[in-house]
């Protein structure tokens, strides 16, 4: 029989480790929408800039990957099929849009809303150790740059 404080740490564990796969699932959604959007930029420097933040996003899902496995849990291995229903809707929107880049912007804006949300909500609701919040704080960071970025790419449309 499990005393309270083995209960809480392996529920506290659990938690950890929810947390870090969702995460991880949306950088996979993250990383396989900006790969989306390069093929709908028009621009070369906002397809650029798109592949940049592919790659970040990659960046994030192995260091996410590398804690989970540091936790001896097994990470998920791709995105959610809410992320994969946003590129289909992204492909509905973009057939009747026309593959515009300001439409590209405003998609990768409301994504980097998101992402900032969920790593933020992650941050303030669960207890990560010190390793763990020191990478979650340094990649929202990193999306919050990010999301700077894309609204400046955006003013320049206008």
């Amino acid at each position: 029989m499990k005393t309270t404080l083995e209960e809480a740490k392996e529920n506290s564990h659990e938690d950890i480790v929810n947390h870090l796969q969702q995460l991880l699932e949306k950088n996979y959604d993250a990383e396989a929408g900006y790969k989306k959007a390069m093929t709908d930029a028009d621009s070369s420097q906002l397809k650029n800039f798109l592949k940049q933040q592919a790659v970040l996003r990659n960046r994030f899902a192995t260091e996410l990957d590398k804690e989970i496995r540091d936790l001896n849990e097994t990470p998920k291995e791709k995105g959610s099929v809410t992320g994969s229903l946003h590129r289909t809707w992204i492909d509905i929107k973009t057939a009747v849009t026309g593959n515009d880049d300001e439409a590209v912007l405003e998609e990768c804006i409301r994504g980097e809303k998101a992402s900032v949300s969920e790593y933020e909500d992650a941050l303030t609701n669960q207890q990560f150790p010190p390793k763990i919040q020191h990478t979650l704080t340094k990649q929202v960071d990193e999306v919050k740059a990010t999301l700077h970025k894309v609204k400046s790419l955006e003013d320049l449309k206008d």
